[in-house]
């Protein structure tokens, strides 16, 4: 890995963390590199503050804001899910930043090593989600020994007006979550089918409401599926939040009970349901090497490609 110069801060930018009431400002900033990158502006309030008012979330040390004068043209927020060396970041910055923007990663990258070294482990092995084709300097990340590991597609398709709620198959039904035990069956339910994924992170299920927002989840929009012999046996999250597309937030199916095409029937039960709110418009995340077959199975129904995201990678030794 090639260690980097530290790099100053230019004249006239400064750095400090964020607060609860930075919600919005930041929000126009991740709105404004939207635009930049995929052509309209995707990211909603709610979603920031979220991510700000996480009780995980240790805002004096774990986040920040890069000014130039009173603008803000740059973000950066880190987490940790692993309790170990996994240690996760945003990082955002305008075009024209460059020392800025470097800047940032210094901070950052040395933040990740500090917090991997206090939950005991050797490393911290740091991943960052960028645009394909981002804001951010790609030559200057590799610099720092960063490199892409996995990628991902965002896809959407139309819903139309008449989409037809489809019919559960004899000895399957599909009910919403509506109550306390259904919930913490969804949780169960999507922790099994993702355990074997890349990157995947386990959650108790206190830890998965936060991580979710539980206070504002439509749970009327979240659904599980049941099947003779077998019991729940997949579920679907969904959300309803966003202004321009109705989404996907998780969709799994368990081991033993894939190729009964549970999944389809949750994609069209979804879609058909939106389509009955007015929604002309719905979106997931996929990550393309998903062992599952879940990019064909989205594929299959109408779903495609609207941009591409990478997973970066770093590894850096912790200081003993």
């Amino acid at each position: 890995m090639t260690t980097p110069h530290p790099t100053a801060l230019p004249p006239g930018l400064t750095v400090r963390p964020a607060t609860l009431d930075d919600a919005e400002r930041v929000c126009a900033l991740l709105n404004e590199i939207d635009v930049l990158e995929i052509g309209r502006a995707e990211t909603e309030v709610a979603e920031v503050r979220a991510d700000l008012k996480h009780p995980e979330a240790d805002l004096e040390r774990d986040s920040w804001l890069l000014f130039d004068g009173d603008r803000l043209v740059g973000y950066g927020l880190m987490w940790d899910e692993s309790g170990g060396e996994r240690i996760d970041m945003d990082h955002y910055a305008l075009p024209g930043q460059p020392l800025g923007a470097l800047h940032l990663f210094d901070l950052m990258e040395a933040r990740a090593a500090e917090r991997a070294a206090a939950n005991g482990a050797e490393r911290a092995v740091v991943h960052l989600h960028l645009n394909i084709a981002p804001t951010t300097d790609l030559d200057a990340l590799r610099g720092r020994g960063w490199r892409t590991v996995r990628r991902y597609h965002v896809m959407d398709r139309s819903v139309s007006p008449t989409e037809p709620l489809p019919t559960p198959p004899p000895g399957v039904t599909l009910r919403p979550c509506a109550t306390e035990p259904d919930r913490r069956q969804a949780h169960a339910l999507l922790q099994a089918a993702f355990a074997d994924h890349f990157d995947f992170q386990p959650r108790t299920y206190e830890q998965w409401l936060d991580d979710i927002d539980a206070e504002t989840v439509d749970w009327s929009l979240v659904w599980l599926v049941r099947v003779d012999g077998l019991g729940d046996a997949a579920a679907l999250r969904s959300r309803n939040d966003r202004t321009g597309m109705a989404w996907i937030a998780g969709i799994g199916v368990l081991r033993e009970a894939r190729g009964r095409g549970l999944g389809s029937l949750l994609l069209r039960h979804t879609f058909g349901h939106y389509a009955s709110l007015g929604r002309d418009r719905i979106g997931l995340g996929v990550d393309t090497d998903n062992s599952t077959g879940a990019l064909s199975l989205y594929e299959r129904h109408g779903m495609k490609l609207d941009f591409a995201v990478a997973t970066w990678e770093l590894v850096r030794p912790v200081d003993k």
